[in-house]
């Protein structure tokens, strides 16, 4: 009865163990299939850039009404009640009061004016930051997605070589059985195996941080493990150099974003220069008073207009007079520096994207004739008319082909994607 007991327990721990391996499986996403599309789609959804720049905003939208509230009436209404001792005999008594007031700017020589406008001014620039950051995103997401593939390719040429060379050091091993080859080509048959059994793990290693980097840019979890539908493609630029750049000094936000600098420093002068100017306000008030709660008796009332000019401050406007000059100036050369670096990013984009697209053309004309070699050595090792140092070089020239080729169209579409985000290519 004991033993049964004993083996009823051993079967249940069995299947608990069979069962948490069920259901530990069972809750493994699966691959998440993504397209260049969706990754561009899920990092401007997601991204937390994205998030702060509409929440920036926001504020400087809030910072408008702020500025022009200003301009508007404001009323405020005011309540005292008071026990005090008045001295002189008279003893101890109550007093309440009520009030209310209003008032309203009627002329200020500029200065609200200009800090509305000045608010304005970042409220455009804060629309433009919005679409400067999506277009970075998509940057960002392009990058990266294609980063995954010249990842995964590169995986890919590593595990041919080892099978490559796994497959030769086996017909390396029966031509020495047989006594047809010598001891060393073994050997260095097995290091050439080795090391590049290193490269595939490295490789592997690469690609999981690019999948990791994607995702964290398109807001997925970092240990997600994704499907990507594409392949590094060649699709050709039709644009020149001088096209491009004239589209980026038009649409790129830096270039606009600088040109409203230049003018939210000059309404900066505007107000600095309202303070040699005089100010008028208008105000009306009321008031109520009594020594009994609520204090609603003996009314007065007051309507005046209320006009004031700085006649002699130390010079203290005509200090922030030129120092909103200097401001002019600073953001009138930075103007010039921002259109000078576009210019400069469009050319090393274009330059680096006509680079590779040579590239790539020789490079598939090298894979080809470094895969017809590398039969050939194989061939001619296995007549015995050929040397293991053959196969062993045509394999490493195959690699390196096919290398160089997932390069050139890695920098190939990467730099077309640079050129995009340097000329402002507005986002859909």
């Amino acid at each position: 009865m004991a033993g049964k007991r004993v083996w009823n327990k051993r079967i249940a721990s069995l299947l608990a163990g069979g069962y948490f391996v069920l259901s530990t499986t069972a809750v493994f996403a699966a691959p998440v299939e993504l397209s260049l599309e969706d990754s561009i789609a899920m990092a401007l959804n997601n991204n937390p850039a994205i998030k702060i720049v509409q929440a920036e905003k926001e504020t400087a939208a809030w910072a408008v009404n702020q500025a022009k509230s200003a301009k508007l009436p404001s009323v405020d209404l005011s309540h005292s009640s008071q026990r005090r001792d008045s001295g002189a005999g008279i003893g101890v008594g109550n007093s309440f009061s009520n009030g209310v007031s209003l008032s309203m700017p009627i002329y200020t020589s500029g200065n609200l004016e200009g800090q509305i406008e000045q608010a304005k001014l970042g409220f455009q620039s804060s629309d433009l930051e919005v679409e400067k950051t999506r277009q970075q995103l998509k940057l960002d997401a392009t990058n990266g997605y294609f980063a995954v593939l010249q990842a995964r390719n590169l995986l890919e040429v590593n595990r041919q070589s080892v099978d490559n060379l796994t497959a030769h050091l086996k017909n390396v091993q029966a031509q020495y059985a047989v006594g047809t080859v010598a001891k060393s080509d073994v050997l260095r048959s097995e290091v050439e195996l080795a090391n590049e059994q290193q490269n595939l793990i490295k490789a592997q290693n690469t690609y999981d941080l690019a999948v990791s980097s994607l995702n964290n840019v398109i807001g997925l979890p970092l240990n997600s493990e994704l499907s990507i539908k594409d392949d590094l493609k060649y699709q050709q630029y039709d644009l020149t150099l001088a096209n491009s750049i004239d589209y980026a000094l038009t649409n790129r936000p830096e270039a606009e974003q600088a040109q409203l600098a230049v003018k939210s420093a000059q309404q900066e002068i505007r107000i600095a220069k309202s303070g040699n100017r005089p100010t008028v306000s208008a105000g009306a008030n009321s008031g109520w008073s009594d020594s009994s709660f609520p204090g609603d008796e003996n009314n007065t009332w007051a309507v005046g207009v209320t006009a004031s000019w700085s006649v002699f401050d130390s010079g203290l406007t005509k200090a922030k007079v030129k120092q909103a000059d200097s401001s002019v100036n600073k953001a009138t050369e930075q103007v010039r520096q921002t259109l000078d670096s576009i210019q400069l990013e469009v050319r090393q984009a274009f330059l680096n994207l006509k680079e590779a697209e040579k590239r790539i053309e020789t490079s598939q004309v090298a894979v080809d004739k470094a895969e017809e070699d590398f039969k050939i050595a194989q061939v001619r090792y296995a007549a015995g008319v050929g040397t293991n140092l053959d196969v062993l070089d045509a394999q490493l020239a195959l690699a390196t082909a096919k290398t160089n080729y997932i390069q050139a169209m890695y920098d190939y579409n990467t730099s077309k994607a640079d050129l995009d985000k340097a000329m402002g290519v507005a986002v859909n």
